[in-house]
């Protein structure tokens, strides 16, 4: 297939330009770097099967030739506010990848009669009442607080993504991506996991918010990308949420990396500053995608981390 990728140059995007590429599969990428970074897409230059276009995706989108799918990843991601990066910091832009990229994307599928698969996010649940989230779960989202450029854009995009199913009959699909992590995620990415990392390679104590009781789920990024390539290829429309059901605290974590990194320094406490009604708990309910798609993860969080580590260690120069 010839398969078109919004924000290639992304930590995901060009995770899924390398794994398509793989499969045979020829790959014309789109991104404007505002978040994207072009060393992360520099080893395909000279590759006869990827081609790149730099573009601003809330304006039109001309590919030349027939496409066969499109995958729209193009939107910051990072809730860092603290970096330039982060999407409290780009809320126009974000809104515009969620709404008028999503729009144009759809317009190139459109017009090739192509698949479509959008990137979502666990974050359209908000934060929820319902532990762990299934895709019929609506959600608890604050649609005007700090966190809602991203979360309204994402929720707008899946129903945008619905109607362009409904109403052209365009082979839609929507992967609900919960916390992923791995090579290629920005220094300055702002969540936690880059976060410990660096402290840890730094032997700093590391940095926990409140008692460190709050829980997550982590997905390393080779899993994730192989659940969305057989959701590409799945006959569903309906959202899947892809990520990995292993929950833990914080301190749990903390201590991992420390011990991975061997790290003497231990872990700080500090008053808890979370952006907006940043989740308590998070954790997927992968039901549908090991029924489905037959799914499910295979990175244990300790192999996952020996894979990220050394890559943050060379990015820091250590």
């Amino acid at each position: 297939m010839k398969i078109l990728i919004t924000g290639a140059a992304g930590f995901l995007g060009s995770h899924l330009c390398d794994f398509l590429l793989a499969e045979g599969h020829e790959v014309v990428g789109i991104d404007n770097f505002l978040t994207g970074d072009p060393q992360n897409i520099a080893h395909l230059a000279g590759n006869p099967n990827f081609s790149f276009i730099r573009h601003d995706v809330s304006n039109f989108i001309f590919v030349a030739g027939k496409i066969d799918a499109v995958m729209h990843f193009a939107s910051p991601a990072s809730p860092n506010k603290n970096s330039p990066y982060g999407y409290p910091n780009l809320p126009i832009q974000t809104m515009k990848a969620g709404a008028l990229g999503t729009h144009n994307a759809l317009g190139v599928a459109k017009a090739n009669d192509a698949i479509f698969l959008l990137a979502s996010t666990s974050e359209i649940y908000g934060d929820p009442e319902e532990h762990p989230q299934k895709e019929s779960y609506y959600g608890h989202v604050d649609p005007t607080g700090p966190r809602s450029m991203y979360d309204e854009a994402k929720r707008f995009a899946e129903a945008l993504t619905m109607s362009y199913h409904r109403f052209h009959g365009i082979n839609t699909k929507i992967v609900r991506i919960f916390n992923t992590y791995g090579p290629r995620m920005r220094l300055d990415d702002g969540r936690v996991i880059p976060n410990f990392i660096q402290q840890a390679l730094r032997q700093e104590p590391l940095t926990i918010y409140g008692e460190g009781l709050q829980t997550r789920s982590f997905c390393f990024v080779e899993d994730l990308i192989r659940g969305i390539h057989k959701l590409l290829l799945s006959d569903t429309h309906d959202p899947v949420n892809i990520g990995n059901p292993t929950e833990m605290t914080m301190i749990e974590l903390a201590e991992k990396i420390n011990s991975m990194t061997k790290n003497p320094a231990g872990i700080t406490h500090i008053r808890n500053m979370r952006l907006g009604n940043d989740p308590e708990r998070r954790k997927p309910d992968i039901t549908r995608a090991k029924e489905i798609l037959n799914w499910q993860p295979e990175f244990t969080l300790e192999r996952g981390l020996s894979n990220t580590i050394p890559y943050f260690k060379e990015k820091m120069g250590l």
